[in-house]
């Protein structure tokens, strides 16, 4: 294959992550160096002539090696210059210098994301929405403009109400946004938006062909009432959340999501249905296009949709073998479109899995599925086909998966193989009841409960597989995982059918092989859980935080409890706490004392010490409601004493010595209650630890001060990382503190980019060793024998 553009275009992708974190002006000085490289290459290659022949490299490499430089330079220019382009326009306005100020605004702005729900509400706190926006007009401390600018709204529930293209008012607090992120600011509003006009007809009619699909498929089962609507438009609205956790387990979530395999199913389906009404030649195409239109539509034509669309378009060029010596460039050509149409892409975790998935079914589908056919008896030659696609897919994706869970998946292909021959018949009778919805909901119900038999098979795959012993094997996380995943991808590619031969006829190696797999596999012997001569546990409690310091046997002094009670009380329950001595609350957020009513249930429970910053004065300034009035109400059920916490003041339980070195102080600027948050200095077993609650770079610079001030103290051995490692963080904290641990409690697969990259590499450059609890549960930190370890379940 011709990978001359190929490779302009991996050059491109990697230049755009640098050009969406710089100014829009040094975007244009990239682009014109990119240009004069480019135009320098392409005179160098015209005037090159007989010396070519006389150069070391023959003619048609030398020549190979200049194309390929010059169109890396030509596309950096042209990914410099869209990234300019787009910068300047979304930063014009005054959304981002009211974002700096943290202005509260009046907004108009058009509905571009349906509403997502990312937090449920929990005793009886309402749920967190997030929906993005363009805002076309703002008005605040004392300006107006009439911008197109990306901002993402954190609403209530009632944004549910909304629809995408809707032209809504509302007002709230702006707060800027994080370098490089796909929107200039986040909006924190409490309010109901107002609709001010409508999507327009085109829009209304799509959402007609989403309703009534809905509507035909409530009468199903609940995981196909959740899963029709998801494989062929992409609406996981209904998706039982068990289901979603083990497709996304078992690397089957490319069927409920939006990606450009579940494009290429959709386009088979409309060719299949072609076919069948006997449409022949071009026009097999034209009714393929129209689906592929209305899909897009359906889905809505945001950024992701509309590289899906794309993605599956060159997978089916990559499964056709008169063509397929054209998907390199043809994959080449439309990263540097989707870049140049949305420079943000170069960010997404979604857009490298497409197009990797999409360079797999190019590289290795067509062969492999041919190589394995030809081992397989007649009957089974069809399944060729179905065993390479994920295999593929697998193999390209593998890398980047391990970025995201720190696991590789061992389920993913079988379960892909066993649910392959339910898609197609699944898909094609889902397109057929959007198509027929519209038209009687009740003749839909028909191919609605066609749909739900192959739906309901992929469900039992997705179920059953995900409870398969070692399906899932841990994996060195983060870029060096990813790093040597990727190698050793590349050797199995490369030398895999080598070392296989030379296996067979030496089967002693393969043995050899296999017991130290199993000895490195094999578990050694431990103390069960919990670890001996463990000091501080951070829960497993999804997205909060939830810690227990070890105060003696049986008793323990919990610092925050998580979102949710069951989370926090089994936690409690696997560490055999039966006495609670006290309990610190950092701040009145619903991540940190959600959970409060399970460590009440059932134990005995000393005071309750909070923050001195009450939550109901400060929840309207950061956008996030407080929990005040929940904490209150469950002491006063149990008969407990609130105690506030001010800095100075000790605490001294058992084990544990505890100095309050935070709030110093109430701090208006980033989110009040965070900066609120109660920072212990604790002493414990010859260890010290510093749990530092969600603060903020604001109030971070005050407990420094307060560190600073211990002269005599030992070193930090412990860090619990604010705000589960968002990327809100003073720098001068995590050089001074340089704790060997450093531990993140935070929640899988998060919607907040929770733990943010640039703290991750703060916390390697302060050369702390990172633990969090979304990869293996709790975390246990132990003293044992005067040596500091960490334990996991």
């Amino acid at each position: 294959m011709d990978l001359r553009l190929l490779t302009a275009a991996a050059v491109a992708w990697s230049v755009t992550l640098v050009a969406l974190r710089i100014p829009p002006m040094w975007c244009w000085v990239l682009a014109a160096a990119g240009l004069l490289a480019a135009g320098a290459l392409v005179t160098e290659r015209v005037r090159s002539g007989e010396r070519m022949t006389q150069a070391r490299l023959p003619a048609t490499s030398r020549r190979r090696v200049l194309d390929t430089v010059a169109l890396a330079a030509a596309a950096v220019s042209l990914v410099g210059a869209a990234t300019g382009g787009h910068l300047m326009s979304r930063q014009a306005g005054t959304v981002d210098r009211l974002a700096a100020q943290r202005a509260t605004v009046r907004v108009e702005a058009v509905v571009t994301t349906d509403p997502r729900v990312v937090r449920a509400g929990l005793a009886g706190r309402q749920s967190l929405v997030i929906v993005k926006v363009s805002v076309r007009d703002i008005t605040g401390r004392g300006t107006r403009s009439t911008p197109r600018t990306p901002v993402l709204v954190l609403g209530d529930e009632r944004w549910l109400q909304t629809r995408w293209h809707q032209r809504v008012a509302f007002s709230g607090r702006l707060q800027p946004a994080e370098a490089g992120d796909d929107v200039e600011a986040v909006l924190m509003t409490r309010g109901a938006p107002r609709v001010i006009g409508d999507a327009g007809p085109l829009f209304d009619a799509v959402e007609v062909f989403r309703r009534d699909t809905r509507a035909a498929t409530d009468g199903l089962p609940a995981d196909a009432r959740g899963l029709v609507p998801a494989l062929v438009m992409g609406d996981t609205s209904r998706l039982p959340q068990d289901l979603n956790d083990d497709m996304r387990a078992t690397g089957m979530t490319h069927l409920n999501a939006v990606s450009g395999s579940n494009v290429t199913l959709v386009l088979l389906s409309a060719m299949w249905l072609a076919g069948w009404l006997r449409i022949r030649g071009r026009w097999r195409y034209a009714v393929a296009a129209a689906v592929l239109g209305l899909f897009v539509m359906l889905c809505r034509p945001e950024p992701s949709v509309i590289r899906a669309a794309v993605m599956g378009l060159i997978g089916l060029v990559g499964m056709s073998v008169s063509r397929r010596t054209a998907g390199s460039p043809v994959l080449a050509a439309a990263v540097l479109v989707l870049l140049v149409y949305d420079p943000w892409l170069a960010a997404s975790y979604g857009f490298a899995l497409s197009t990797l998935a999409t360079a797999g079914l190019l590289f290795f589908a067509r062969p492999w599925a041919d190589r394995i056919a030809r081992r397989l008896p007649r009957w089974g030659k069809p399944l060729g086909e179905a065993i390479a696609i994920p295999m593929a897919a697998q193999a390209m994706c593998a890398p980047v998966i391990v970025l995201l869970q720190g696991s590789v998946s061992l389920i993913g292909i079988p379960a892909n193989v066993l649910a392959a021959p339910l898609v197609a018949p699944a898909t094609m009778c889902g397109v057929l009841t959007v198509l027929v919805a519209p038209v009687s909901t009740s003749w839909a119900r028909a191919p609605a409960w066609l749909a739900a038999l192959p739906t309901e098979g992929i469900a039992w795959v997705a179920h059953s597989c995900a409870r398969v012993p070692l399906g899932t094997l841990p994996w060195l996380p983060g870029a060096a995982g990813a790093l040597l995943l990727a190698g050793l991808t590349l050797i199995a590619l490369f030398c895999g059918v080598w070392v296989v031969r030379h296996l067979w006829v030496r089967p002693y190696l393969a043995g050899a092989g296999a017991v130290l797999a199993a000895a490195a596999w094999a578990p050694t012997p431990a103390g069960g859980w919990p670890a001996a001569g463990w000091v501080y546990v951070a829960c497993d409690v999804g997205q909060g935080d939830g810690g227990v310091l070890a105060t003696s046997p049986g008793h323990a002094l919990v610092v925050d409890t998580g979102p949710d009670p069951g989370l926090m009380d089994a936690c409690l329950d696997r560490l055999g706490i039966g006495v609670v001595d006290a309990v610190v609350l950092t701040h009145y957020h619903a991540d940190h004392v959600g959970g409060l009513a399970g460590v009440l249930d059932g134990r005995r429970v000393g005071p309750i010490y909070v923050t001195p910053v009450s939550g109901t004065t400060s929840s309207d300034s950061d956008g996030e409601a407080s929990e005040e009035p929940l904490v209150r109400a469950l002491a006063a059920q149990h008969r407990l004493e609130l105690r506030p916490l001010v800095t100075g003041d000790v605490l001294d339980i058992g084990a544990v010595h505890a100095l309050v070195v935070g709030p110093t102080r109430l701090i208006r600027a980033g989110s009040v209650q965070n900066n609120a948050s109660v920072v212990l200095d604790v002493r414990s077993h010859g260890m010290r630890l510093l749990l530092t609650g969600d603060i903020e770079s604001q109030a971070a610079a005050a407990v420094l001060g307060q560190l600073r001030a211990l002269t005599d103290a030992p070193p930090v051995d412990v860090l619990k990382v604010p705000h589960h490692g968002s990327a809100n963080q003073d720098p001068q904290l995590e050089k001074f503190v340089r704790a060997p641990i450093a531990v993140i409690s935070v929640g899988a697969h998060n919607d907040y980019g929770h733990p943010s990259p640039r703290t991750l590499d703060l916390l390697r450059e302060s050369n702390s060793t990172v633990e969090r609890t979304d990869r293996g549960g709790d975390v246990a930190i132990v003293a044992r024998d005067g040596t500091l370890l960490v334990a996991r379940p």
